[in-house]
């Protein structure tokens, strides 16, 4: 670009010579300039040459390297294809070999089945030769064919279906009376299930609790006229004695007892307690005893369904509240009887209505206010014939203790519900006594063993726990043990279902740190 500018200034600021001066000067440095364009050119040339030329040949030695890793993996991999192809041609010749033994095996195998199958051909057509031989020789001598000999067998045999089935016949019709039987007991039962009652025992005895002992002094009067009052006016007997904040009221009658409890309850609440405030307690407690009693009935009456019963009566109901047979509250008794009649006599198809109008009544004898000497069945008979009851209630009352013959079909059912109700574990205090004797014999009969240290008779009876010392009784006598006792209770006494003895042995380290 210089020289060019040069060249232009020269042209246009001289002529002539000064223009070839120019010229020459500007050939010459031009010459000079092209030459050394063109050795660096050359220069720079030889530089990229060589660096292309190490550049190829790194690039070389790069793609050869990688070609002889490929090559290397390769014949690795082709390698250990060849060991795996010489493994399963190993395994597979091994197959082929227990393939041949196998073979070899079942062949003989096959020779000797063949050779039983020929033994077994043989055997079987000597046992048929046997055995023509043998029937020829049983007809000979029975003197009858295989037919006739047939023939007697199926006659025997019919002989013999016909004999049992006259037994069958038989069994089925035993059969059919035990289930009659067991529908009857199922209908007892199943009134039972549908009939809940609660359970109570009363005591000829009630028990008044004191806040204070100091209150005995004022209930006992001075020189003891206050309970001489208390004890006239209501016919029981007040024990006052070292029981601690309680007196007890004694009394046959419970009536009596529950109007002697509530006037002294009414006494110690109001703190006045003299003669005249006694007399005028005890009066009023009694009217209000006899609106109570009166109350009961009609609500007992109202709660069964029983309409339409005469006043009189009704009120001996209510006064079966305070009367107990044998240790049995008398109107639950009587409730819980109504119930079961009125569902037995349900099932059976009878007017349930009817049933529990007599099971209310059957024990009205016990409760009149003047009591002769009668039988209370009787009694109660008269008493429902005086108060114009049904005919069937009446002869259902009368005959509910076989006093009088049964004439209608409600009668029985009374009978036997009242059975129920009295004989029910719990109900009757004797049963109760009964099942604690029971107890108590069956923890008595275990501690007559030897090593037994404790008995407990559990879960009401239906269990025996037995323990027994370590010392004494070894595992194997604690079995024997178990055994035994379990045989003697099965043999001395009478119980329902199962008791469960428990033998229990253990042993025990006991030390004490101080």
């Amino acid at each position: 670009m210089e020289v060019i500018v040069y060249a232009v200034i020269a042209l246009l600021v001289g002529g002539g010579v000064g223009m070839w001066l120019t010229s020459t000067v500007l050939r010459n440095k031009l010459l000079a300039k092209s030459q050394q364009v063109l050795k660096d050119a050359e220069e720079k040339g030889e530089v990229i040459k060589k660096d292309k030329i190490l550049q190829a040949k790194e690039q070389y030695l790069q793609l050869k390297s990688d070609h002889e890793k490929r090559v290397n993996d390769s014949n690795a991999k082709l390698r250990e294809a060849e060991n795996k192809l010489k493994q399963r041609e190993q395994s597979l010749q091994q197959r082929v070999e227990d393939l041949q033994k196998k073979s070899n095996e079942l062949k003989g195998v096959s020779e000797n089945l063949n050779n039983q199958i020929e033994v077994l051909h043989r055997r079987q057509a000597e046992v048929e030769k046997v055995y023509k031989e043998s029937v020829d020789k049983l007809e000979h001598i029975a003197g009858m064919t295989a037919e006739e000999a047939k023939q007697q067998l199926v006659d025997a045999m019919t002989d013999e279906a016909r004999a049992e089935a006259s037994t069958t016949i038989m069994d089925i019709v035993e059969e059919a009376k035990i289930t009659a039987s067991e529908q009857a007991k199922k209908i007892v039962i199943q009134s039972i299930q549908r009939t809940a009652t609660e359970n109570a025992i009363e005591n000829t005895v009630s028990v008044f609790n004191l806040e204070n002992e100091e209150v005995k002094g004022r209930i006992i009067g001075r020189e003891g006229r206050n309970i001489r009052t208390l004890e006239s006016l209501t016919g029981v007997e007040i024990i006052i004695d070292d029981s601690p904040d309680a007196i007890i009221i004694s009394g046959f009658d419970p009536v009596r007892r529950e109007i002697a409890r509530l006037s002294l309850h009414k006494l110690v609440t109001d703190g006045r307690i003299h003669p005249a405030r006694i007399e005028e307690v005890v009066a009023k407690t009694r009217r209000q005893i006899e609106q109570e009693i009166n109350e009961v009935g009609k609500r007992t009456c109202i709660d069964l369904g029983i309409p339409n019963m005469n006043h009189e009566l009704m009120r001996m109901v209510g006064r079966m509240k305070y009367r107990s047979s044998y240790g049995q509250n008398l109107l639950q008794h009587s409730r819980e009887v109504a119930n079961l009649a009125a569902t037995m006599a349900s099932e059976l198809g009878l007017n349930p209505k009817l049933a529990k109008r007599a099971g209310l009544l059957h024990d009205i004898g016990k409760v009149p206010e003047n009591e002769p000497e009668l039988p209370h069945a009787i009694i109660g008979m008269k008493l429902a014939e005086k108060y114009k009851e049904n005919p069937d209630v009446c002869n259902a009352i009368g005959a509910h203790h076989d006093e009088v013959e049964m004439n209608n079909l409600i009668s029985p059912i009374i009978q036997v519900c009242d059975a129920i109700s009295g004989a029910r574990p719990g109900a009757r205090r004797e049963v109760v006594e009964a099942y604690i004797n029971r107890l108590n014999k069956l923890e008595e009969m275990a501690m007559t063993y030897p090593g037994v240290v404790k008995t407990y008779a559990i879960q009401a009876g239906r269990e025996l726990r037995v323990i027994v010392g370590a010392d004494k009784v070894s595992d194997v006598e604690a079995t024997k043990l178990s055994y035994d006792l379990s045989r003697q209770i099965q043999n001395e006494m009478t119980y329902p279902g199962q008791i469960k003895v428990t033998v229990i042995r253990e042993t025990r380290a006991i030390n004490y740190a101080k």
